[in-house]
């Protein structure tokens, strides 16, 4: 078998929507070196796109699936849960910077994610309206798209999308956008667009990375969570690029002298594994009730995560909190 017999199996077999950036395939990897099915040898600087944070198959994380296949694999946590969960969710609130006592709720996607802060913030404000911010990257699902800055891949012939969703400017030194004329744009969506009173929350990536790479100005930060507190609005920190010790810290937010009310986190939460979050103060976090949470309906439940996943992140937390990752960034 070759990279060229394969991909032409795959042109025929996966539709083209898929796209595939690399012509060779993947038979095996280890930390940060991948090889193909020809035995090449490469240097993986993807990382599966800012999911690998401890590198291909960390012992720790392998030896933990391995524990935890030889339990269970899924009970549906909000059927039969399991303490892994639990104390996922309690290392989480310890570690995370949100104000005062925190909560936390997991997922299977980034994507899920971003889509349950919004749910948690309507219902928190009892409001609609959510601002996000060009170049910004949220999700591919229609809640997240609309979320999305960027039309080009991510929205062309998908459309229309769900509404009260506003986007403002994000600043950008290379592209002469200050500060000042980001704080200008929320000021016109508020004389324009919508009222800040019917406004849920502002939705921001501390750093962008669809949008190239732009790094929130602290002075912004700050300008935005005196406006979100001004008018009883949500500050919601998109970690799920920037988390777990990719900006030198363990999320992107500490670099900041505020915190936000909701923060969302998935890729190398888990190592390679599935599983998004939400960490939040826990009166926000509390806010949806105990149905929308827990029913295991198709349409209205929120996805939760196999223990496997929890079991698998709560084992490796150690891992990614310890120095030596975060000395080698």
């Amino acid at each position: 078998m070759s990279n060229e017999s394969l991909n032409h199996r795959r042109l025929q077999a996966t539709p083209r929507g898929v796209g595939v950036m690399c012509g060779f395939y993947a038979e095996r990897a280890e930390n940060a070196t991948l090889w193909d099915i020809e035995g090449n040898e490469y240097i993986d600087f993807a990382a599966g796109i800012a999911v690998l944070n401890t590198g291909h198959r960390h012992p720790q994380v392998i030896a933990a699936v391995e524990s935890q296949l030889q339990a269970f694999t899924h009970t549906a946590y909000q059927i039969v849960p399991y303490e892994s969960y639990v104390s996922l969710a309690e290392r989480i609130n310890a570690v995370a910077p949100i104000a005062g006592n925190a909560k936390t709720a997991f997922f299977s996607t980034g994507a899920e994610a971003v889509e349950n802060a919004v749910k948690i913030a309507r219902a928190y404000t009892k409001r609609p309206g959510l601002i996000t911010f060009g170049g910004g990257f949220h999700g591919r699902t229609f809640m997240t798209m609309a979320l999305t800055g960027k039309v080009a891949p991510y929205k062309i012939g998908f459309g229309p999308f769900p509404g009260s969703v506003y986007h403002a400017t994000y600043p950008n030194a290379a592209h002469g956008v200050t500060t000042d004329m980001a704080l200008k744009s929320l000021t016109h969506i508020f004389k324009a667009d919508i009222a800040p009173d019917q406004v849920a929350a502002i939705i921001i990536e501390p750093v962008q990375g669809e949008g190239g790479f732009n790094v929130a100005p602290p002075e912004f930060m700050q300008a935005l969570r005196t406006l979100c507190d001004t008018h009883g609005i949500l500050l919601i920190a998109d970690e799920v690029q920037t988390g777990f010790a990719r900006t030198g810290k363990l999320f992107a937010m500490e670099h900041y002298s505020v915190k936000p009310d909701l923060m969302t986190m998935a890729k190398s939460l888990a190592g390679g594994f599935p599983l998004s979050g939400v960490v939040g103060r826990a009166e926000v976090m509390d806010a949806p009730a105990p149905a929308v949470w827990a029913v295991p309906t198709r349409v209205t439940r929120w996805r939760l995560p196999p223990r496997m996943r929890c079991w698998t992140s709560s084992k490796k937390k150690r891992c990614v909190t310890a120095p030596i990752i975060l000395a080698s960034i």
